[in-house]
């Protein structure tokens, strides 16, 4: 039994200014996705982390070509991922003499390519079953609502 060899390639960008979250968000959309309808989602995602992942992407793609001689457009992202780097902190002056504590997190973007016949399948969506009719429950009445006390009159008010 013969397996095919996967190449795979990858691309990492460290130390990158950006919250590891914000980048996880763009990062997900490219996930299992060719190279060309990647690249396309992030030309048309309007956050700043796709622009970082774009040149992430670009680089796997150039890797891939002169390295290993493969075509750029006939690979699959195989794997992105977005791993937490150090967290810089700075001091901020505050009233009374206090200071405030602000973090300027960092982030490591990685995207790994393969080629299409080595790309993970992706899991097939179930399909829609047709729902079963369900036997109409009777409708239970609401409960009656208890009404206001009446106000007493008094004979003056009467009167």
């Amino acid at each position: 039994m013969a397996t095919a060899e996967r190449q795979e390639v990858k691309a990492v960008a460290k130390w990158v200014r950006m919250s590891p979250r914000k980048a996880r968000l763009v990062i997900d959309h490219i996930r299992g996705r060719s190279v060309p309808e990647a690249r396309t989602v992030l030309a048309f995602t309007p956050r700043a982390a796709a622009r970082e992942i774009e040149k992430v992407l670009s680089s796997a793609v150039a890797n891939a070509e002169a390295n290993h001689d493969l075509d750029g457009d006939e690979l699959v992202v195989s794997a992105a991922y977005v791993d937490e780097g150090p967290v810089m902190k700075r001091w901020r002056p505050r009233a009374r003499g206090r200071a405030a504590r602000i973090r300027k997190p960092t982030c490591h973007i990685t995207v790994k390519l393969t080629t299409v016949d080595g790309a993970p399948e992706p899991a097939p969506k179930p399909e829609p079953q047709a729902e079963e009719p369900k036997a109409e429950e009777p409708k239970q009445k609401p409960a009656p609502r208890k009404k206001a006390p009446a106000e007493k009159k008094t004979e003056e008010a009467e009167a």
